[in-house]
């Protein structure tokens, strides 16, 4: 069964800026100065937080149990209230913002962040790291409520790829890939239309998750899952299999997002030590690739 469409209206904040973001990028030409100085000002903005039944049915989506999160709010969860206030830090930048792809994260959760409290967010970008291959920028944040100030600590990390910076002479790498050694901890069957439900509870309208041709026109086969899906899965495989449903387990998880996921798939998530692999067999391409530390 699908998720319900009447969880986009509450990605009214989170779609405004992605349209605004890609208006932005198709009337505007980027900028040639110099790259701004890093860190950049501290943005800081009070939002509405999901609701339960959008936290519910996400937890569901992803494969954990709703129960675990009783007055909770996944950590994984906040790219839903994160995402404008990434966009809002790389405004104004002189790079192509509408080939801006997600490289990955680290967050550390310092404490629960409840459910039913004002989030109270700050975020800045951090740093901007240039090469001739791609520009990868970090940007940080912090969200908390009254009760539980700075409980949650984001470092995302947004790639640009430069025309022509993925071609040089040798051999070409193959990427990352599943130890031979790993151990599978969950197989998911995922459907074609994964992304257009992890669309609808976190607000993030990418078309090339959900509409065929819009993929094909990027260079994909079909339809890809959002990275942020995949890692939340990843997580929530941990909390079912490793940790036996105790949501408070891990203190702090990253994770790479290395090759794009097409849909429909079935993969597995393997763990070998602390580190965990999305992939469809050892050995194989790993699409995911990330850390975990425990309280």
């Amino acid at each position: 069964m699908g998720v319900s469409s009447r969880f986009i209206l509450e990605q009214r904040r989170v779609i405004g800026a992605l349209l605004r973001t890609g208006i932005e990028a198709s009337t505007d030409k980027p900028n040639k100065g110099p790259a701004p100085q890093t860190p950049g000002p501290i943005l800081k903005e009070t939002v509405t937080p999901p609701s339960p039944d959008l936290i519910a049915a996400y937890v569901r989506h992803v494969g954990g149990d709703p129960a675990g999160y009783r007055g909770t709010i996944p950590p994984h969860l906040f790219p839903q209230w994160i995402f404008p206030m990434q966009t809002a830090t790389l405004r104004g930048l002189p790079y192509p913002m509408h080939k801006v792809l997600n490289g990955g994260f680290r967050m550390v959760r310092k404490a629960n962040l409840p459910q039913g409290e004002m989030l109270q967010i700050e975020g800045r970008l951090a740093n901007i790291d240039e090469d001739d291959r791609r520009v990868i920028f970090f940007c940080d944040s912090v969200t908390g409520t009254a009760s539980a100030p700075g409980a949650l600590e984001v470092s995302m990390q947004a790639i640009i790829p430069k025309r022509g910076g993925e071609k040089k002479s040798g051999p070409k790498k193959s990427g990352p890939r599943v130890p031979e050694g790993a151990r599978e901890l969950a197989r998911w069957s995922l459907r074609a239309d994964a992304g257009r439900d992890f669309a609808k509870l976190t607000g993030d309208i990418n078309p090339i998750h959900w509409i065929p041709p819009a993929a094909r026109a990027s260079g994909f086969r079909n339809v890809i899952l959002h990275g942020f899906s995949t890692s939340a899965r990843a997580y929530e495989g941990l909390i079912r299999n490793v940790f036996s449903g105790n949501t408070e387990a891990i203190r702090a998880f990253e994770c790479r997002f290395t090759k794009p996921l097409v849909l429909p798939a079935r993969v597995g998530l393997y763990r070998s030590g602390d580190e965990v692999f999305v992939g469809e067999a050892p050995g194989g391409p790993a699409y995911l690739v990330g850390k975990f530390e425990t309280q």
